[in-house]
């Protein structure tokens, strides 16, 4: 289908939780957030009908978000669940990894395509700091656990934040630089621009650093294709990607595709927007009619930039990754 601005929305980021098993300093407050009532959350049903809806008017790629989705009880069954929609024709996770060496032979076979690790530092020390309770060789260990399980190809997504990990830019894309046949499999490494939403919205403007910062730490990295929201670099002999996300600039939203439905069951036509249509309660004709209404309802652009916060009511682990 496609909205006012005739861009063809086929993505949907669905988040089955808001609950995490870490507490990243830009996304939750150090003690967690009020766990909402279990009736609260979309159930499994619910989800599926959604997403059902969805695959009806044009939605091919679902992305399962959090919080972190691995926390969420059942997921191998809930991925299955999905992944059997009419329509949908790929089946992605974000993860912080942390918990997917357990479960990834079994998602992989319930029909999940590849999935994307959030990974901000490769310090063990750093890691603590940044997610609070999270220990980097989980993350690593889920990593090697996804890509023996063929959840490929592995993207990883870098938070850039000035002060705290600019330093490792080099290192961190050096993930990529063997891409599948690393011993982590990480065919791109995508750093991406700090956004001020939730808890970070009051840091330090010095915090939010563009993302050309990685084009000075690299400064051999060659353009190619982009891949939708996202810039696409290669450094000469390496056969992954280093890709920037800027979504301070505005750069991607003109070829933005995605809509997000939040773990309550509410439909964000944007990220940074504070418009929300809940979709509880409604069935059949009525849920198809309100998920295009989002859809055509889409903004040309957010507003956000780093003198301005988000315009969205809630924080980053509220609305899905």
């Amino acid at each position: 289908m496609l909205d006012r601005q005739e861009r063809e929305i086929s993505y949907l980021r669905l988040s089955v939780t808001d609950l995490c098993n870490c507490r990243c300093t830009y996304c939750m407050p150090e003690n967690g957030v009020p766990k909402l009532a279990h009736s609260d959350i979309l159930s499994f049903e619910e989800m599926e009908a959604i997403v059902r809806a969805a695959a009806s008017l044009g939605i091919r790629k679902l992305r399962i978000t959090g919080g972190e989705p691995l926390v969420r009880r059942g997921i191998v069954d809930l991925v299955r669940m999905l992944a059997a929609v009419p329509g949908i024709n790929e089946v992605t996770m974000t993860t912080n990894a942390t918990l997917l060496a357990a479960l990834a032979v079994d998602l992989k076979a319930a029909g999940l395509s590849r999935v994307n690790v959030s990974l901000d530092t490769l310090d063990p020390a750093r890691y603590q700091a940044i997610t609070r309770r999270g220990h980097l060789e989980d993350a690593l260990a889920g990593l090697r656990a996804a890509h023996r399980a063929g959840l490929d190809p592995i993207k990883v997504n870098c938070v850039l934040m000035g002060g705290v990990n600019v330093d490792e830019v080099t290192r961190i894309a050096g993930l990529a630089r063997n891409g599948a046949d690393g011993p982590l499999g990480v065919s791109s490494v995508r750093f991406i621009e700090l956004m001020p939403m939730g808890e970070c919205a009051c840091w330090p403007r010095q915090r939010f650093v563009p993302a050309d910062v990685v084009l000075d730490a690299l400064p051999g990295l060659e353009p190619v294709r982009g891949d939708g929201v996202t810039q696409l670099f290669r450094m000469p002999g390496w056969r992954g990607t280093v890709g920037l996300i800027r979504p301070l600039s505005h750069r991607f939203c003109s070829e933005c595709n995605r809509i997000r439905i939040t773990s309550d069951g509410r439909l964000k036509p944007c990220l940074h927007s504070s418009t929300e249509i809940p979709l509880r309660g409604l069935e059949g004709p009525e849920l198809v009619e309100a998920i295009r209404r989002g859809i055509y309802g889409k903004p040309a652009q957010h507003h956000m930039d780093r003198t301005h916060a988000s315009e969205s009511l809630r924080a980053m682990n509220e609305i899905g990754g």
